[in-house]
């Protein structure tokens, strides 16, 4: 009898849709930082693209940016997202709501530019302790929906430290990988066995052929 290929669970991970300080401010776990009607734009855009996919379950960060772009999946879907603080953004501790041309002027910037894995930002993470967090909740949901497909709402910072790990390379090359807002990037665990990135930082097309690789 030929033996059953292992369970293999999608995981797609949607980095939340644009707000009115993208690309100019730190965020990081600030409150009450929602999505521009750009944004929103975004997350619908999102949601129609994950139409045709089996979707099993939806889980989003806490922050309303992130929650409020899985809303238009969860209209969608008829599915609830969890909130799961793994997806959360990194904390960038004593830097959070800081200006970006301000940081950049800073010397520690070229560390987190190219040698992310020797930095902590001041009062908060790591990038390993981002890295960390999120592979241990990529096996934590991969293992509670084995076979299925599992839709999650996060940050660029994550989204970059999970890619960087399916990829097998070195978290030094973490500036290597782009995620936009609104981008979806897609992982195949199979179970006891290496992940494959399937698809990173996609803006166009539906995505149901996902599923049938």
């Amino acid at each position: 009898m030929a033996r059953k290929p292992p369970a293999s669970t999608l995981v797609l991970l949607v980095r939340h849709g644009q707000t009115p300080t993208t690309g100019t401010v730190l965020p990081g776990r600030a409150p009450d930082l929602h999505l521009s009607d750009a944004g929103r734009a975004q997350a619908e855009a999102a949601a129609e693209r994950l139409q045709g996919l089996p979707i099993d379950a939806l889980y989003t960060s806490p922050l309303e940016r992130a929650r409020e772009t899985a809303e238009p999946t969860e209209r969608l879907t008829s599915l609830t997202a969890s909130l799961d603080d793994g997806l959360l953004e990194c904390d960038f501790g004593e830097w959070t709501g800081e200006k970006l041309t301000a940081l950049a002027k800073l010397p520690q910037w070229r560390t987190v530019q190219q040698a992310p894995s020797t930095f902590r930002f001041p009062g908060g993470e790591s990038f390993v302790e981002l890295q960390s967090r999120m592979i241990a909740t990529m096996e934590r949901l991969r293992a509670a929906h084995p076979g299925g497909v599992v839709v999650c709402f996060s940050h660029a910072d994550p989204i970059k430290a999970i890619l960087t790990h399916a990829l097998g390379t070195h978290l030094d090359h973490f500036q290597r990988v782009d995620v936009g807002t609104g981008s979806i990037s897609a992982i195949q665990w199979p179970d006891g066995a290496a992940p494959i990135v399937r698809m990173v930082n996609s803006t166009g097309g539906p995505l149901a052929a996902l599923r049938s690789g």
